[in-house]
Formats: structure tokens, sequence, C-alpha cells
């Protein structure tokens, strides 16, 4: 079948845009038996481990953790607000450009660009993780006592945490930019398939692995014991293991250095990458400083709105207008080091400015906003309800051990099984007819939690629920990274994706992080209808999307 580009693509999605199929759908492969078989390419199966490396830091963030400091005693509201250190994954588009071009000393001489920056980011991971095994969020480890201690142990594992979110965003900045870079548009469909079930294997061992081990060890709800914690983020540091030696087993991707824009920070000399990774720090200190300053301002606005909006919607605007002013600081930084000379607004441009200008040029102005829009909700639906899912669990009556059989091994199994199906229906039929199922399934899905609020704890209902929910969101998941890898161009791989992909996290996790405070307010079964109501904006954009396009994604083998 013929297919055509959006205009001003080149003519390969690996040289420029993602080939758009006409017709109703995409076009498909010979068959079912050969786009299985297709699973059994070494690109794909590298995809396999490497999704693996990158499923296991999440949870040891989110829900294992949420578990660890509920049994230690933190307050609920406090738990739910522990999400927003991986906000590193809404925001790392910011230092993509420097994953994406800045040699490593040693590494990229022995490894690769890729490589290099693939090893590094997983060792940061590990010591991350063993950071966060070595304290006690109840202060016990800390020798410290009382209220004052307590506040100092959570203080410590929230930069912890925040470690292991920068350091797993990069690997996945890397990673996400070996996969796109390593296999044309034919296997992309497949490789994300591969990538969300080696990711949710990650998430099995993170998730319920951690359950099991912390259980068995000895720390329950009633009992708590920081030891057996301990003990389990070790562990899990350990099975990071598994990654770093597929980093050192597989091929650097063959696509050169050659593809880079003439005058490319990856071409310049090592002097103008040292200033601007030093022009880099600077302004990460600027926004640090300025967030820091802004606490007591945005505390006094929340109090302000609180009478009018509630807690929870007050401090959300709050926040927001926090976050984004103190990212308006650091900006006027880097203005301020571009203007003295201290870095070069060229080479500024480049790394930052020309892969956003790239992707407006290739879609045109209206289609490129309406398909940012469709990336940043997509998935707001699923990460809102995630946050506080396991918390619900236990708050109905379930022990650690239901949990950790059906939400963290039965319900992970059905998501990679809905991974390889979502893989395999968007190459058969196209990749927004699968998001747009995804999409619908996900709202059913999540006011499935509503009944199973309203009754008594059930172990059947627990499976139906936590199944009918993974089902669809690994189907969707996988369509959506097949989705955002076919829109970016190769010259700028890592910086693209790293954009779509916080993109795609940034209002979800924020929203996410006020889940605690927004069922103390409503209810759980509210909260879940409220849940399910949010997908109905992203329903309603990969319709315009489909009618404006009137095109399909081709991620089909030719």
């Amino acid at each position: 079948m013929s297919s055509q580009t959006v205009p001003g693509a080149a003519p390969d999605a690996r040289g420029g845009g993602a080939p758009i199929a006409t017709g109703p759908h995409a076009p498909h492969a010979d068959g079912w038996i050969d786009s299985v078989k297709a699973f059994a390419h070494p690109r794909v199966v590298t995809m396999l481990f490497l999704g693996f490396s990158a499923g296991v830091p999440i949870l040891l963030i989110f829900s294992s953790l949420s578990l660890w400091l509920r049994e230690a005693g933190v307050e609920k509201s406090a738990v739910t607000y522990f999400s927003w250190a991986a906000l590193g994954y809404s925001f790392k588009f910011v230092w993509a450009p420097l994953v994406d071009r800045l040699p490593l000393p040693l590494l990229t001489g022995a490894l690769g660009r890729r490589r290099g920056w693939l090893l590094l980011s997983q060792v940061a991971v590990v010591a991350a993780i063993l950071w966060m095994a070595s304290i006690d969020p109840a202060a016990g480890g800390l020798g410290a006592s009382g209220e004052g201690g307590a506040s100092a142990a959570l203080t410590l594992m929230a930069f912890a945490a925040v470690a292991l979110g920068f350091s797993s965003a990069t690997q996945d900045i890397v990673i996400d930019a070996y996969r796109i870079d390593s296999a044309g548009p034919e296997l992309q469909a497949l490789m994300s398939s591969s990538y969300v079930g080696g990711y949710r294997i990650g998430m099995i061992v993170a998730g319920a692995g951690a359950l099991y081990l912390a259980q068995a060890l000895g720390s329950t709800a009633e009992v708590y014991d920081y030891g057996a914690w301990r003990l389990t983020y070790a562990a899990m540091a350990a099975v990071m293991l598994v990654g770093m030696a597929t980093t050192l087993a597989i091929d650097e991707p063959a696509v050169s250095d050659a593809a880079a824009p003439a005058g490319s920070p990856r071409t310049r000399s090592l002097a103008d990458n040292l200033r601007f990774f030093a022009a880099f720090l600077i302004g990460v200190a600027a926004f640090i400083v300025a967030f820091r300053l802004l606490g007591g301002t945005a505390g006094a606005i929340g109090g302000a709105l609180a009478d009018v909006t509630g807690d929870a919607l007050a401090g959300l605007v709050a926040a927001t207008l926090r976050l984004a002013s103190a990212l308006g600081v650091t900006a006027v930084a880097f203005a301020v080091l571009i203007k003295g000379g201290a870095v070069d607004d060229t080479y500024v441009r480049e790394a930052y400015v020309a892969p956003i200008a790239d992707f407006f040029s290739r879609y045109g102005v209206s289609i490129a906003w309406l398909l940012l829009l469709l990336v940043g909700f997509y998935r707001v639906s699923d990460i809102v309800l995630g946050v506080i899912a396991n918390v619900f669990y236990q708050d109905m009556g379930y022990t650690k051990a239901d949990i950790a059989t059906v939400s963290k091994v039965f319900g992970l199994v059905v998501t990679i099984a809905g991974s390889f199906l979502g893989g395999l229906l968007a190459v058969r039929f196209g990749v927004l007819r699968i998001l747009l199922l995804g999409a619908v399934l996900s709202a059913v899905t999540n006011l499935l939690f509503v009944l199973l609020a309203g009754g008594e704890p059930s172990m059947g209902m627990l499976y139906l629920v936590i199944g009918a929910d993974n089902l669809a969101g690994g189907l969707a998941n996988a369509a959506f990274i097949a989705f955002l890898s076919s829109l970016t161009n190769v010259s700028f791989t890592a910086v693209q994706y790293a954009v779509f992909s916080s993109l795609m996290t940034l209002f979800p996790k924020t929203l996410g992080g006020y889940s605690g405070s927004i069922v103390e307010t409503i209810g759980y079964s509210s909260f879940f209808v409220l849940t399910a109501l949010l997908t109905l904006p992203v329903i309603v954009l990969i319709v315009l999307a489909r009618r404006h396009l009137d095109r399909e994604v081709s991620l089909a083998p030719a």
C-alpha cells in the first residue's frame, strides 16, 4: 500500500517524519503469524531486557514506597505527595539535550553515545535505591526520635526518591532513543510492545516482589520493621544488574553522528559542551532556590483560595503557580547567561529550539498542537488512579499478600498480555484506532472500581477489576509508545521523545500528588467516577486527530 508523509516531512521516519498511511487504517504485515514471529527479532528481544531495567525503579517511588511509608506511620496525604518525586520523568526534556549530545569521558569512547549514557544512568539508579534503603522514614534508622526526627527522615527520603526519579528518567531517555535509533518504523510497534512487556515484568519484581519480600522479612501493617524494607530495597538494587548486563552485551545503534545537523552540539568542541553543561547546572540551582523561596508565597495563595475552592484544588493551583514561577526564574537565568556570553545562544537554539521547530514544521501548527494535547492528556486517568490504588486496596481490607498476588502479579501479567496484544493490533489496524480503543476501555474499567469500593472485600471481584484495568492499560500503552516513537525525527531522537514522554506525565503526575487529598474530600467512589470522566477529553482529541489527519501512522512491516 502506498503512503505519504505529512507536509515538510522526509520520506523516511529515520530521517524525518514517520510515514502516514492513507486509507481507513495503516498497512499491515502479510499475516498474523509473520507478526508474531517478528517478536523474535534481536532488537525486539533487546527491548524486553531494557524495558525490565526501566520498570524496576518506578514502583520503588510509587506503590512500594507508599506501603513502606504507611507502615512507618506516615499520613495518607503525605504518602501521595511522594509521587511528585517522579516528576523528573515529566521534566526530562530539560536535560535530554545533554544526554543526546554530550560525550562522557571514557564511557562514550568505550561503549558509544547511547550505551555510555545508559550504563551511567543505571549505576545512578542503583546508588539512589541504596540511598533509600539506608533511610528509615520512621526515623529509627537515623538515631533521631520524636516528630522532628521523623520530619528529617522524610526529608532525606524525599531527596533520595527525587534522585531515583532523576536517574531513572535519564535511563528512560537513553532507552527511548536507543529503541528509535536501532530499528526502522516497521519494528517500532513490536519493539514498543516488547518494551512494555519487559517494563511490566520489572514492575512485578519491584512491586509484588518487594511486597512479598518485605512481608517475609517481618514487616507488616501491624508491626513495622525497617530492617525488612532496607533489605528489600537492597535486593531491588541488585536486580538492576540485568539492565547493566544488557547494556554491555548489545551493540551501539548504527545511526551515526552524520545524521546530526551541521553545527549541532553533538559535533561541537569539548569546551562548548562543558560551558553548556555548566549553564545547565546554574539553571538547575536557580530553579531549586526559586522553588524553595516561593514556598511561603504558594502557601499563602493556597490558604486564600481554600475557602473558595477547597483544600485540594487550592493546593493544586498554588503548586502549579509555584512551579511555573520557578521555571520562569530558570528561563531568566538562562537568558542572562546567554546575554553575558557564558553560553553560545546558537548552541541553546540547536539543543532546545531546533527539535521543537522541526516537529511543528513537519506536522503543521494546528495538527502539532492537537497531537501535543493528545500526548499530554492520554494517560491522565490511569496515572491519577494508580497513585492511590494500593492505599485503596489496603483501606478496603485486603492484605499486603492479597495486593501483591492480584495487583502486582496477576494484574501485571495481564498487562503484559495486553501490551503484546496492543502491539499486534496496532500493526494490523493502525495506531490511532488502538489509542481510541484503549481510551474507551480505560474509562469503562475505572468505573469498575466504583463497584469494588461499594462492596465487601471479594477476591473474585478484585481479580475481575484489576484484570480488566490492566488489560486495557497494557493495550493502550503499547500503542501509545509506538505512536510517540512515530512522531520523532532521528536527528533529534532523545530530545523530541523526551518532550513527548515528559508531556504525557506532567499534568497526570501533578494531579496525582493530590489524589489522597481528593479521596479524603469526596470519597473513593466519587474519585473513581472522576478519573473515568477525565478520559472523555482524550476520546475527543483522538477523534479530532483522526478527522484532521484522515490517515494513520504507519508502523507496520512493508
